[in-house]
């Protein structure tokens, strides 16, 4: 997932140390799978990206 085409604003959360991991699991799984980094913010926006569209919310 590129960031050089989306224009994003810094935004802070907290999460739990389990889904922290999990990201950090998610991204490395998605860089071996795609052959390209992926980041922990990359996966958050892939999953938001998917609720938002499960609601009918395409961003």
């Amino acid at each position: 997932m590129s960031d050089e085409d989306e224009k994003l604003k810094k935004f802070s959360v907290y999460l739990e140390e389990e889904v922290f991991d999990a990201l950090e699991e998610a991204a490395e799984e998605y860089s071996k799978e795609t052959g390209r980094k992926w980041s922990k913010g990359a996966v958050i926006r892939l999953a938001l990206s998917g609720f938002f569209s499960a609601r009918g919310k395409i961003l």
